[in-house]
């Protein structure tokens, strides 16, 4: 007997302005197309790495500025997608959405894992942090590459 009801009745996508978060979008679409429920799109602000507090002629980006452009672009993604609720958060992006998802009660979170070695060791991997630290399931897309269907 097929299953009427869908695993998961909340979904949300993180997603950045990439091909491997344009991947995940596509796959939670897909599995919120199983049945009713939620969609989230979160994507989060992160705060500037470097300043130099104080320091003559460094220019420091206002916050508010940076999250305004993000919270705009979000929307601009999420606009033609019909049901998805777009949210913005600001932070450490995945503290920011593993405390997110406890708050909403989110069942399961999708995220593209697709960080270079080099790029995990300077900036983390933020799905290693989803991996150990998410309130729910989680389920990580990473990308096929030339290399990888070799």
């Amino acid at each position: 007997m097929p299953q009427t009801d869908a695993p998961y009745g909340h979904i949300a996508c993180c997603i950045e302005d990439s091909d491997a978060s344009r991947l995940a979008l596509a796959e939670a679409r897909r599995l919120r197309a199983l049945g009713p429920g939620r969609l989230s799109v979160v994507h989060v602000a992160p705060a500037p790495l470097l300043y130099a507090p104080g320091a003559p002629g460094v220019w420091r980006p206002d916050p508010r500025d940076v999250a305004e452009v993000e919270r705009a672009w979000l929307e601009g993604v999420t606009a033609d997608l019909s049901g998805a609720e777009p949210v913005a958060l600001e932070g450490y992006p995945p503290a920011a959405v593993c405390d997110w998802a406890a708050r909403a009660g989110v069942d399961l979170l999708v995220a593209a894992a697709h960080r270079g070695l080099v790029q995990r060791m300077l900036l983390g991997s933020f799905a290693a942090y989803l991996a150990h630290h998410s309130p729910c399931t989680i389920l990580l897309v990473r990308p096929v590459t030339e290399s990888a269907q070799a």
